[in-house]
């Protein structure tokens, strides 16, 4: 379980990685905040690795979401 430190941090990026992501997306947001969790539960902790990670997710969402 993450700490309300790590899950502020998490939700900061991924609102900022999906800024642009309409509304309607949230299948988009979704897979983005299951890679960030999934990255978090592994250890990873600097925003600056995880932004990368959602912004990876992000241009990897299957194209159905996209």
């Amino acid at each position: 379980m993450l700490d309300a430190t790590s899950t502020a941090l998490l939700r900061e990026i991924l609102e900022t990685v999906c800024v642009n992501v309409p509304g309607r997306d949230g299948g988009v947001r979704a897979h983005v905040a299951s890679k960030l969790l999934e990255a978090a539960r592994k250890g990873e902790r600097t925003r600056e690795r995880l932004e990368q990670i959602g912004l990876d997710a992000l241009r990897h969402a299957p194209s159905m979401w996209r």
